[in-house]
Formats: structure tokens, C-alpha cells, sequence
């Protein structure tokens, strides 16, 4: 017996009187999702400002939040939501895991106040479909029950060995999923990894080039995270929803962070988690794309309208398949160009 429901049916809202599920994501930039504890007043109070620097907002209320703050954190993340006006930047919160005593209020207390202005619910440690089609039918019921009148989109973090193993159908398992972040602190727990990083390499994981005749070999570190994000980008990619990066945890360390996040960049990740005020500028340079690329991108359309044949340009062969690529990077410029006019001067759009 088939275990997936038929495609009319996919996209009938799951409770009476819930939105119509949305049958494509809509157009948004998400270059840096911004972390902020909700329970800290003076944060607070200084997110009109951050508001117009980021491209989302999150209110964290799970790791981080300690045990005796989560309902302050609740209560903080509602406040805000009501006080702020969020324009052209995205809300959203990552409430607590499925099986913590938090979560049902988190939801329940959430989409009744503030579930008008709330774009995104990240869902922590989802292990697989069952995870999502619960929170689906949840938010339908309470989106039917408070006359919220778009849906309530699912990010959910792949942070244990068994959710990775179910990529493909958690990526497929609601029209509510916008997208997946990398969570990879727990995810290395899970799986045994002997790391406590969060985020990033390490200089022990690397290849050791061949012996050379002064006896001198060179350790090449490695990344640690490249086949997760590479198969979390094609499960993502494959059903039409996003792939994030998500913490960078040395903020000590800008280079390291951004060397990361470029490395998601360019393996198809739309966008990474900001936790410090100092990632904000490196997800802004990485996840928008080169000037330089743009530009000669914007060539390659000029030169083949159509998609089709092949042309030189500036000694280089371009056919189908690189119009196709730099059709990815004009149409990612142009989101970018409508938020940031000096990169909009740059590409020249």
C-alpha cells in the first residue's frame, strides 16, 4: 500500500478553514537567518535597529535558552513580534524539540498571538516525516482556529544520524516545508563524532600527501561537513525547497567562519544561522554573489537569450548547461539588488 498521499491531496489544507497550502516558496532573501534570545530585554530593545540590517529574524527558544527562562523567552518572543514591524525581513522562531514539555505551548501560545506575522517555525532534531507531518497538522488546526490567513512555513534542522538518514522524505513530506538547516553540534553527538566544535573543520581530519624526498609531508585539513551539506542540498534542491548552513560557533574566528560559509555558498546553500553581530557582515559578503560573477553571468544571458547554442566570451565556450548556471546567479542578484542598493549598483541592476 502506498505510504504517500496522491498529489490533489497533498495540497488540501489539513484542517477546515486553514490557508490553502502554498504550492511554490515564496521569493525572499534568507542570506543570514539572525539568532536573538527573546528573554533579554535590552535585545529586545535594540532589534528596530537590527530589523533592516538582517534578512531574518529568529527568536531562539531552544538550545541556549536555559530551563528556567523558556516561558520568559516565549512571552519575550511574542512581545517583540507584536511591538516591531518587520517589513521586508522574515520572523521566525525555532521553538523547543518535539519531545521537551515546552514545545505544545511554544506552538499553541505562538500561532495564537503573533501567527499573522510569523513566517517560519524551525523545528529542532527532526528524525523523520512523522516529525513534520505532525507539526503540519498542528499548524493547520491552529491556523483554521485563530484565522491566520497564510500558511506557517516548517525549517527543520538535520542534527541526528537518523534524520539524515531520512533526508529525502522529511524534504518531501509537507507543501509547509521551506527549507533545512544543518545543525552540526548535535548532529556530531549523534553520530560519535569526536569533535566538540560547533561548526567548521578540524585540524586533525585532513589527508597527508606522499612522502617527499626532504621528508616534510603537508596535512590538508578537510571539511567534516561537505557530504552532509552536499546531501542535504540535493534532497533540498530536489523538491523545490532551500538548504541553510546553520552555526558557526568560534566568533573569535572571522576567517574560519567565512571560509565555511563560503563553502556552503558554493555547494548551494542559500544561507547560514548568524549567532554574533560580527557573522551578520560575513553571511552578507558570502551569500551575495560576486560582483565580478554577475556582471560576466550577465553576459552569458545577453549572449544566448534563448538558452540555447553555444557562444565565446572573452575566450571562454558557453553552452546551455553554463547558461543555465549563470542564470542561478542573475536571478539570486536581482532579490539581492531589491534589499541592498550598493550591491544593486554593483550588478548593475
Amino acid at each position: 500500500m502506498s505510504q504517500t498521499k496522491t498529489p490533489s491531496a497533498f495540497y488540501k489544507p489539513l484542517s477546515i478553514g486553514a490557508p490553502e497550502p502554498l504550492r511554490q516558496l515564496p521569493t525572499s532573501l534568507e542570506r543570514m537567518i539572525h539568532f536573538i534570545p527573546p528573554h533579554i530585554e535590552k535585545i529586545r530593545a535594540k532589534l528596530p535597529a537590527v530589523i533592516p540590517t538582517v534578512d531574518v529574524v529568529l527568536g531562539n527558544l531552544e538550545d541556549a535558552i536555559p530551563a528556567d527562562a523558556k516561558e520568559q523567552a516565549r512571552a519575550g518572543f511574542i512581545e517583540l513580534a507584536q511591538n516591531n514591524e518587520f517589513g521586508s525581513t522574515g520572523l521566525w522562531t525555532r521553538v523547543n524539540c518535539l519531545n521537551s514539555p515546552w514545545f505544545l505551548d511554544d506552538l499553541t501560545q505562538i500561532v495564537s498571538k503573533v501567527g499573522n506575522k510569523l513566517d517560519v517555525i524551525m523545528l529542532p532534531k527532526v528524525e523523520g516525516p512523522w516529525d513534520i507531518h505532525y507539526l503540519d497538522q498542528l499548524l493547520a488546526q491552529l491556523e483554521s482556529q485563530h484565522n491566520i490567513t497564510k500558511p506557517i512555513l516548517i525549517n527543520a534542522i538535520l542534527e541526528t544520524a537518523e534524520g539524515v538518514n531520512n533526508i529525502e522524505d522529511i524534504a518531501g513530506a509537507s507543501p509547509r516545508m521551506q527549507g533545512m538547516s544543518l545543525g552540526p553540534a548535535d548532529l556530531a553527538a549523534s553520530r560519535g563524532m569526536k569533535t566538540t566544535r560547533v561548526g567548521g573543520g578540524h585540524p586533525f581530519y585532513g589527508v597527508l600527501e606522499d612522502p617527499t624526498d626532504t621528508g616534510n609531508r603537508t596535512l590538508f585539513q578537510q571539511d567534516l561537513w561537505h557530504y552532509t551539506v552536499a546531501k542535504m542540498v540535493d534532497a533540498c534542491m530536489g523538491h523545490g525547497i532551500k538548504a541553510f548552513y546553520g552555526p558557526f560557533g568560534d566568533f573569535s574566528d572571522s576567517d574560519a567562519c567565512r571560509a565555511q560559509f563560503r563553502n556552503a555558498f558554493l555547494q548551494g546553500c542559500v544561507g547560514t544561522w548568524t549567532l554574533h553581530p560580527n557573522q551578520i557582515t560575513i553571511a552578507k559578503e558570502v551569500f551575495s554573489p560576486d560582483a565580478q560573477e554577475v556582471l560576466f553571468a550577465k553576459k552569458i544571458l545577453e549572449a544566448m537569450p534563448d538558452g540555447t547554442g553555444a557562444v565565446m566570451i572573452d575566450g571562454k565556450m558557453q553552452d546551455d548547461a553554463t547558461w543555465k548556471q549563470a542564470k542561478v546567479i542573475v536571478d539570486l542578484a536581482k532579490i539581492v539588488a531589491q534589499k541592498d542598493p550598493d550591491l544593486a549598483k554593483a550588478y548593475e541592476l
